[in-house]
């Protein structure tokens, strides 16, 4: 039994190293809008500082409440059949004249899929890591990987940020940890016909630079402008945009995902002196910890083993018949439930 167990557990895990290699070689993988994910994801690339907390109320006080905040990332549903819903009308925001911002302001176009979520995420990071008079924020640290590549892409037009963002082997090496695991499926590989019979979602950011409120999608020709703003009021002001974006779409649709990027709150309890925030921040970078492990792992090969094991018990008992019978009753006992 140990030799067939030591067999399995083998596989397994020579599977799940499979998956992880065809997921960091072949593209970018589809990952979660969680703030657990994400924040391990930009302190994977040596970000310092920051953290993300899921919105669950389009309220400015609840935004206000986390301190300092950089922008926000907005996930919605991608709907095809009416695509002037999807993106800001002239009457929400205004297209920007790149040639009219600042070389170290940063806007990528999107060229791959799936990688929306990360360029979202770096369209915030990378245009707040100098000081801003206007937003009195401290700035934020973004290591050697992300400051190096901001350097790099320093002047490119928004299409070769793009190209340059999906080529980067380190930004993919970290977006694809947070892929789900499978040993059937590689993946990174769309079905043919998903884009037109599966849900598409994407990723946008809006985050105040220079002054001004930005709408930051990949798929735009370029950055949207939502009018002045600076921190002091960018909790109200990205609400009301957000509220007018959402008002577009039907009553009945409600998959709306939003998350703040805000300052690491382990330091604002820890400046306050606040030992019971401190502890809660903690135990919540505990948890996403857990979570982000069980994310990377896979456990249809060891569910499939017990099963396999527990049928084997079942047929020595000669009780398969009963067992499998009493599942149906249960089965269908909480279906009419």
């Amino acid at each position: 039994m140990p030799d067939i167990e030591s067999d399995w557990i083998a596989k397994l895990y020579s599977s799940a190293l499979q998956t992880r290699k065809m997921a960091d070689t072949a593209g970018w993988s589809t990952i979660e809008s969680d703030e657990g994910v994400f924040t391990s994801l930009v302190e994977n690339l040596g970000v310092k500082g920051v953290q993300f907390e899921e919105l669950i109320s389009l309220d400015p006080d609840t935004i206000r409440s986390l301190g300092t905040v950089y922008g926000v990332i907005f996930l919605f549903k991608y709907l095809r059949q009416t695509p002037d819903i999807n993106t800001s009308s002239s009457a929400d925001g205004t297209p920007t004249d790149p040639s009219t911002l600042p070389p170290s302001f940063f806007f990528a176009n999107q060229t791959i899929q799936n990688a929306c979520g990360t360029q979202a995420i770096l369209s915030v990071l990378l245009n707040h890591d100098t000081p801003s008079p206007e937003n009195n924020n401290d700035p934020i640290t973004l290591g050697p990987e992300l400051s190096s590549f901001k350097d790099f892409t320093t002047g490119f037009p928004s299409d070769l940020r793009g190209e340059a963002l999906s080529n980067s082997e380190a930004i993919r090496t970290a977006h694809n940890a947070f892929a789900r695991a499978s040993p059937f499926v590689d993946e990174t590989v769309r079905p043919r016909d998903e884009d037109e019979e599966g849900d598409v979602y994407h990723f946008i950011a809006y985050t105040p630079v220079n002054g001004t409120l930005y709408e930051l999608d990949g798929l735009q020709a370029s950055p949207i402008s939502h009018g002045p703003c600076d921190a002091s009021i960018f909790p109200e002001k990205v609400i009301e945009v957000l509220q007018k974006r959402i008002a577009r779409y039907p009553e009945t649709e409600t998959r709306f995902n939003l998350m703040a990027v805000v300052k690491d709150l382990r330091i604002r309890a820890a400046e306050m002196g606040d030992q019971e925030a401190l502890n809660t921040e903690e135990r919540k970078r505990a948890g996403w910890a857990w979570e982000n492990s069980l994310r990377r792992s896979n456990f249809v090969g060891f569910i499939g083993e017990v099963l396999k094991g527990v049928t084997k018990v079942k047929e020595e008992e000669g009780s398969v018949e009963e067992w499998v019978k009493r599942a149906e009753a249960e089965t269908a006992r909480r279906l009419r439930r």
